[in-house]
């Protein structure tokens, strides 16, 4: 009698193990990120509104396993009123397709400068290190930072 064929392969079988490790390699949809529920920026909320939002959009970011390529669009699908303005007015010289290209970082840096002025930060930290906490009321002292 013959042996009997155990593979058709000479690579190794991927077991149970190896398969839960695979990295998910398929791309976030723009669906799925939404249903992540993203903070909207419209740029009425100065500073802590715009670094609320960046942190927010980059733990979205993260559980939704968005690849890098879509992370800009995606981010800037959720700008509203003066800052979805401020990005067509960006986006529109340049063309849609271009700036969706340019990377978090420039994104950050050009909503940064319009809502997140060095002044505006300066009188936050300032606010921050002359900060009192009156009687036990720490609920409050916290939430404002």
């Amino acid at each position: 009698m013959a042996p009997k064929r155990t593979s058709t392969s000479a690579a190794p079988a991927m077991n149970q193990a190896a398969i839960r490790e695979t990295p998910d390699v398929r791309k976030c949809t723009y669906k799925e990120f939404m249903s992540c529920q993203p903070f909207y920026f419209n740029g009425t909320k100065g500073a802590i509104g715009l670094i609320r939002w960046f942190e927010r959009t980059e733990s979205l970011f993260s559980r939704s396993n968005c690849i890098e390529d879509c992370k800009v669009k995606f981010a800037t699908g959720t700008l509203t009123e003066d800052a979805l303005s401020l990005w067509n007015s960006y986006a529109k010289p340049i063309g849609i397709e271009q700036s969706d290209k340019i990377t978090r970082s420039e994104l950050k840096r050009l909503l940064s400068n319009k809502y997140c002025p060095r002044t505006e930060v300066k009188k936050m930290e300032d606010e921050f290190y002359n900060l009192v906490v009156k009687g036990k009321d720490l609920k409050t002292y916290a939430r404002r930072f």
